[in-house]
């Protein structure tokens, strides 16, 4: 074999090994990739419930505030109005905000519902628990069609 042939084919198996590790890092980092963001996911999750029970507080405390008319009532209203957007902002770094979004009205409005006969004249009827079901049904459809999707492996070797 020649000088030249022997140094195509050193530079050929080179090329090959390299492409193969840049091959094998690619996969590493889309790996790790897809675990961080399904680990930001699951940290937003909780966040987003957070938000969720801030803003049943700061419903029935608008309830109590009648009109913001009373005072203490307010100032808690508007504490847990900030904490409320402060948290559903951070959930919404990472989840869809329409997903998001009608998640955490949906908790906000089924608790206050719920709650609401708890602390003011309110009645909760048959028909009224009905719907509020039906509205927790949506919501956990919602956190159901969150799921991250999985490529699938043709769709990984299209990539690279």
């Amino acid at each position: 074999m020649t000088t030249t042939a022997a140094s195509t084919a050193s530079t050929n198996d080179s090329t090959s090994a390299t492409n193969a590790s840049v091959t094998a890092a690619s996969a590493t980092s889309a790996t790790s990739e897809n675990v961080t963001a399904r680990s930001a996911r699951a940290r937003a999750w909780p966040i987003l419930l957070l938000a969720g029970a801030f803003e049943i507080a700061y419903a029935l405390a608008v309830g109590g505030s009648q009109g913001f008319t009373v005072l203490s009532w307010s100032l808690i209203a508007v504490v847990f109005f900030l904490l409320t957007l402060f948290s559903l902002s951070l959930a919404l770094r990472t989840i869809d905000v329409g997903i998001g979004y009608a998640v955490w009205a949906g908790i906000g409005a089924v608790g206050a519902a719920l709650l609401g006969p708890v602390f003011f004249d309110e009645t909760l009827t048959p028909v009224k628990v009905l719907w509020l079901t039906l509205i927790i049904g949506g919501v956990v459809w919602l956190k159901l069609s969150d799921s991250p999707q999985q490529p699938q492996p043709e769709q990984v070797a299209h990539q690279q």
